[in-house]
């Protein structure tokens, strides 16, 4: 079967090509990016030793599925005579809310229900539905499968999905914690579990660590509890999100922002309200605002060396803070599984930084944490063992594969009799 995995953002969209036949072969890959922005429009592929891109005005998701489609078809560099030798087409989707808790083929009453799952994530669900939508004009008869990212989390007990609010309000409303990065929590746990040689007893922390990160606690193989929450602000500190705070500070801020000097409010955000405040703190917060440098870690790391713009101190209290959020997420979530067998690092701080690596797992003495600082040093891009022969904690890079998932499940969901 040939599965064209695709995972639309607010302004981008990213896809592969798998051929499950040949133990899910990735036949081609690529990037639209800049969607309708006037200038920056460009498309990125890449099949086997091809590699191309090409600057284009991509005015929404349906043009992106058209170049897409000139890609994977291409004399030169395509890698299928037409879009017919596609079987199936598989959609990472980033909040399913109350309504998605697995895998599901596109009908139109999902459709309706997706929609119903944009307060959760406005930026993603309306992409999400505008690929879709743009999939299904260039391929009206094949079959679309959305895997829910939050899905993964939908195994958390009521003790650790439930927010403290009064529960009328809560059930009316779905408020609740639903996570992210879900797929990718699945994917490098199942992976860890295979390691561990069994998935019954597994108590393991997941630290999928990027411009946006999220960290899981999977006991059995399962979710257990996770760091994002109703939205994917909460947690630890991002590239240009909050992360936790106390829920006090947003009309706090709101109600005092006119005190701050107005060369020092950020760009984008001079005047502050209750419209826009949301924005705020997904945007102008994180590594970004505590370092007044850039939502990038490895700017962020380059400023403490370099102090290029006089913000070294700033840019070394963003990188203690984002240490200092994960360390303390392993211990809680050790507690609260009453005890860890292994640690995992993903995704693109997690899986090339090794600072990070180290920092986070020093002084945990108490776990038994110890780290082979020579292994991972140099360790990035493969699936790594970094703690010492004697830590009584394994310690691992995995790198994470969100799309082998979505099209493991899209396989699967499309050979169902009924399909």
């Amino acid at each position: 079967m040939i599965v064209l995995v695709v995972n639309a953002g607010s302004s981008s969209l990213k896809y592969q090509l798998f051929d499950t036949e040949k133990n899910y072969e990735m036949l081609a890959k690529g990037l639209c990016d800049c969607i309708g922005l006037k200038e920056g429009g460009r498309i990125k592929h890449e099949a086997g030793q091809t590699k191309y891109e090409t600057e284009v005005f991509i005015p929404d998701h349906a043009f992106a599925v058209e170049l897409v489609v000139k890609a994977l078809t291409d004399p030169a560099h395509g890698v299928i005579k037409d879009m017919s030798e596609i079987d199936a087409v598989g959609h990472r989707i980033v909040q399913g809310g109350p309504y998605f808790s697995d895998s599901v083929l596109v009908t139109d009453a999902v459709m309706e229900d997706l929609s119903k799952c944009v307060p959760f994530a406005p930026l993603h669900t309306n992409a999400h539905i505008q690929g879709i939508k743009g999939i299904t004009a260039v391929l009206k008869n094949v079959p679309q499968v959305l895997v829910i990212d939050t899905g993964f989390h939908c195994s958390m007990p009521e003790v650790a999905k439930t927010y403290a609010l009064p529960r009328k309000v809560a059930k009316t409303l779905a408020v609740r914690r639903y996570g992210a990065h879900g797929t990718s929590h699945r994917y490098v746990s199942g992976e860890m579990c295979r390691i561990l040689g069994r998935v019954e007893g597994t108590k393991i922390v997941t630290c999928h660590l990027g411009n946006g990160s999220s960290i899981s606690a999977v006991k059995d193989g399962k979710c257990f509890d996770t760091s994002m929450g109703l939205t994917p602000l909460a947690g630890i500190i991002m590239g240009s999100r909050t992360g936790d705070m106390d829920p006090a500070i947003v009309p706090f801020i709101i109600q005092n922002y006119e005190k701050i000097p107005y060369e020092d409010r950020p760009e984008k955000f001079k005047t502050l309200s209750v419209d826009n405040v949301n924005d705020f703190m997904n945007k102008a917060c994180g590594l970004l605002g505590v370092s007044g440098v850039s939502s990038d870690m490895r700017a962020v790391i380059a400023e403490i060396e370099t102090n290029a713009h006089g913000c070294a101190d700033d840019a070394k209290l963003a990188y203690d803070i984002l240490v200092y959020g994960i360390k303390k997420y392993i211990g809680a979530y050790a507690a609260a599984m009453n005890g860890c067998d292994a640690i995992v690092f993903t995704a693109g701080i997690g899986e090339n930084n090794a600072a990070i690596r180290r920092d986070v797992c020093r002084d945990m003495d108490y776990l038994g944490v110890k780290l082979d600082e020579k292994v991972n040093a140099t360790a990035r891009g493969k699936v790594t063992k970094l703690s010492a022969p004697d830590s009584k904690v394994e310690v691992y890079l995995i790198p994470t594969n969100e799309e082998l998932m979505i099209a493991k499940d899209t396989e699967e969901i499309v050979r169902k009799p009924g399909a």
